[in-house]
């Protein structure tokens, strides 16, 4: 009986395992429409790349970017060049580079 209220104890913590995991994973979508957005939509996007854990984004018009906004989603350093950014986004880069090149096709 007794290894019955170890297995009902086992379930709960990884019951408890599974959502603190789920609760920390980032939802890219939505980080991405964020960015998106502080980049000044779509429209203002000419090209995204990535290199290592730079986010490097040529604009159209780098005066309406939102630089407050987008260090809220985790940038830990903005660097504008003429019409470009290099967002410093640590290991998250790439990925985000994905899926805004996904938002612009």
């Amino acid at each position: 009986m007794e290894w019955i209220q170890y297995l009902i104890i086992i379930i709960v913590l990884i019951i408890i395992a599974l959502i603190i995991i789920k609760l920390n994973q980032k939802d890219f979508s939505s980080e991405v429409n964020k960015l998106v957005k502080y980049l000044g939509g779509k429209e203002n996007i000419i090209n995204a790349e990535c290199n290592m854990s730079r986010f490097k984004v040529i604009l159209k018009d780098v005066s309406i970017v939102d630089k407050a906004g987008i260090q809220r989603l985790g940038a830990k350093g903005i660097v504008e060049i003429d019409n470009q950014l290099k967002i410093i986004f640590g290991k998250d880069a790439k990925q985000l580079k994905e899926y805004i090149k996904d938002i612009l096709k």
